[in-house]
């Protein structure tokens, strides 16, 4: 008699618990779901190096201080963060990597220019990381980290290549 008992108590839970369920499916009630959406390595380190947004340029900095950067020793930083360990040049950054032409950047792919006065023509003397939108994230002079346009004035000027480390 107890066990007609149990078998009772444990189709009535059963049946109760499959109708529940069934009216959460039927009645398009949200269920939970795991974040599917992430944001991409590149955009973390953009989005990292943000925080940097007017750290002073000072050329040769080291590359243990957030006091101050100069353009390849900010993206080291950034990137390390991230574990890509860079060299400490812009010139030996400009080998790491792969090609990628102007058309084809995305987010965290680092952009090469021949710029100030050290620039002769096509040799590296600057680096910044693309920020997506036509932008870069990178240090000069003043105002030290910064966003600048890639596709106008002197940075559309002295483009020379970018390169994927991701």
């Amino acid at each position: 008699m107890k066990t007609n008992f149990l078998i009772q108590k444990a189709v009535t839970v059963g049946l109760c618990a499959t109708l529940g369920f069934g009216a959460v499916l039927m009645t398009n009630a949200p269920v939970a779901q795991a974040a599917t959406a992430s944001v991409s390595t590149g955009q973390q380190i953009v989005n990292y190096g943000k925080n940097f947004m007017g750290t002073p340029y000072k050329f040769g900095a080291s590359t243990t201080t957030t006091k101050y950067f100069d353009c390849s020793s900010f993206m080291k930083y950034i990137f390390k963060k991230y574990g890509v360990d860079l060299p400490r040049t812009s010139v030996k950054q400009s080998k790491e990597g792969t090609y990628v032409s102007k058309a084809n950047l995305r987010v965290g792919d680092l952009v090469f220019f021949s710029s100030g006065s050290r620039s002769t023509g096509s040799n590296i003397t600057h680096v910044g990381v693309y920020a997506g939108n036509g932008q870069i994230l990178h240090t000069y002079g003043s105002p030290g980290v910064t966003l600048s346009d890639l596709n106008s004035g002197n940075w559309k000027k002295t483009y020379i290549t970018a390169r994927r480390v991701l």
